[in-house]
């Protein structure tokens, strides 16, 4: 996975700095320069970077929520590890996106802190979107259930992102953007296979 994704980092410096984090140790630099990409984001741009950008943030957000609750509740090491993977790649993804829509005068999706489950129903027709049962259910869940329910639920989720960044690469106009969405298809489709075979241990 870590190979493919390298890779994918060599199309363009900007993005290898500022959009990366996927399991490797670049995620602080994808951190502590949002300002790159905000700038070289701020030209040639189309309504669906826009739709891409605003979608993908609070979709990152909740797959955040789901990661941290697996650390005092999941059994096996290999979930924690992949939840700890998912918080590391996918946190400054959204400062990344969050330094682009401010670059392009557009709306940024609202932080949820804690995820406002109420306010997400209205997210469900998001793909791979979890309503708040769902997330009721994942909280409650410990040992061998959580894991087994974790790994379900991130798998729709992370297709859900698939198919929006499949979208982005086909459609979208910004380069740092459609880059970005390379790099979470190929990611999320490697923890995809993963957690599939994850799924088949348990």
């Amino acid at each position: 996975m870590r190979t493919t994704r390298f890779a994918a980092l060599t199309v363009t410096a900007v993005f290898a700095l500022a959009a990366c984090g996927g399991g490797d140790d670049s995620g602080s630099a994808a951190a502590s320069s949002p300002s790159v990409s905000a700038e070289s984001s701020a030209g040639a741009h189309n309504a669906q970077d826009v739709s891409f950008a605003q979608g993908m943030i609070p979709h990152h957000q909740q797959a955040i929520e789901m990661a941290e609750l697996a650390d005092g509740r999941a059994a096996s090491a290999q979930v924690k590890d992949l939840a700890a993977r998912v918080e590391k790649a996918q946190g400054p993804e959204i400062t990344t996106m969050t330094g682009w829509l401010k670059a392009w005068d557009e709306k940024v999706p609202e932080s949820m802190p804690g995820m406002d489950h109420s306010g997400m129903d209205g997210m469900d027709g998001m793909a791979g979107m979890m309503d708040s049962a769902d997330m009721g259910k994942l909280k409650k869940a410990s040992g061998k259930d959580f894991d087994s329910m974790f790994l379900t639920m991130m798998v729709e989720h992370h297709e859900g992102a698939v198919e929006m960044a499949t979208t982005e690469k086909a459609k979208g106009e910004d380069k740092a953007a459609t880059a970005m969405a390379g790099d979470i298809v190929t990611a999320q489709n490697a923890e995809i296979s993963e957690m599939k075979k994850l799924l088949g241990e348990n």
